[in-house]
């Protein structure tokens, strides 16, 4: 356990891997089982994904979850999938103007309700619901409602029967059902013909790099950059307090406030003040931090 890794890495998927591929590719690569990811991203897809090495995997449910992609919309066609993978057909369509797109557009800022699409990777009833759909496609599955928000959308490029749209989102919004949406408030059927995930959380996609290129040393980032939380460093009384899980006293105030706890620049803890006191929440006995 000593020799695990501690941190994250910015990877950049490209198109037609799964999420899954990239998993499988990164632990041959650096001989270690432990490694997750903090949300999936299409086949069709390329992309940041923020990547947990190693022990860090305990770390992912605090990472920034908002997503930032940059899509381009077919007009005039239908697919299965709502995006290249699927059975695509011509559907009625009559053009329109920049103007408005641009109004269908701001229909969709601000929290919006979305059925996420068939071939997701969501689970009904303890099945994956793109798994039920590919040996039924028929078949009709309820699936529920969810409430997102898009923070900001933005049209980049507008063609004759396509677009380019920029989106900034919360953490679980189908952008293929977004862009279905948009299309038929403009009385057609659209799908995707491209995705690029260009940030997550604090992950950017400037700064990611090739999974063949990818070396923990040289592209590891410290959890205590990766997580957006406030840091408390920790003396070293405390530091054993924290490390045999007793709570430590503060002069910091709040309410149930996450914390992440550091001892020597070293994440050693995720911690939970409130009335002065910290609880220890998770606590890392990190081995290898590179």
């Amino acid at each position: 356990m000593e020799n695990q890794p501690f941190c994250f890495l910015n990877i950049y998927k490209p198109r037609g891997i799964t999420s899954f591929d990239v998993i499988f590719k990164l632990r041959k690569k650096f001989g270690i089982k432990k490694i997750g990811h903090s949300g999936t991203l299409d086949p069709f897809a390329d992309g940041v994904m923020q990547i947990a090495a190693g022990n860090s995997s305990r770390l992912i449910e605090y990472l920034d979850s908002d997503k930032e992609y940059i899509a381009t919309i077919k007009f005039g066609f239908s697919s299965t999938t709502l995006d290249t993978e699927g059975e695509i057909k011509e559907v009625p369509y009559q053009k329109f103007s920049i103007e408005d797109l641009q109004k269908a557009i701001l229909k969709f800022k601000g929290k919006i309700k979305q059925t996420p699409p068939k071939f997701s990777a969501i689970k009904v009833n303890g099945q994956k619901l793109c798994n039920i759909a590919r040996k039924n496609p028929e078949k009709e599955i309820f699936v529920p409602e969810r409430e997102v928000e898009i923070y900001n959308i933005e049209l980049l490029e507008f063609g004759e029967d396509s677009a380019k749209i920029k989106v900034n989102c919360s953490k679980g919004t189908y952008i293929r059902t977004l862009a279905s949406d948009i299309a038929k408030t403009l009385g057609t059927d659209g799908y995707l013909t491209k995705l690029t995930r260009t940030k997550a959380g604090n992950f950017e996609l400037k700064n990611s790099v090739k999974i063949e290129e990818a070396d923990l040393k040289k592209n590891g980032i410290n959890p205590l950059d990766a997580i957006n939380l406030e840091r408390y460093e920790l003396s070293k009384a405390e530091y054993e307090k924290i490390r045999n899980g007793v709570s430590i006293e503060t002069k910091l105030e709040g309410n149930n406030v996450l914390l992440k706890l550091s001892y020597k620049k070293h994440l050693v803890s995720i911690g939970v003040l409130s009335d002065n006191i910290i609880k220890v929440e998770k606590f890392f006995n990190s081995g290898v931090i590179v």
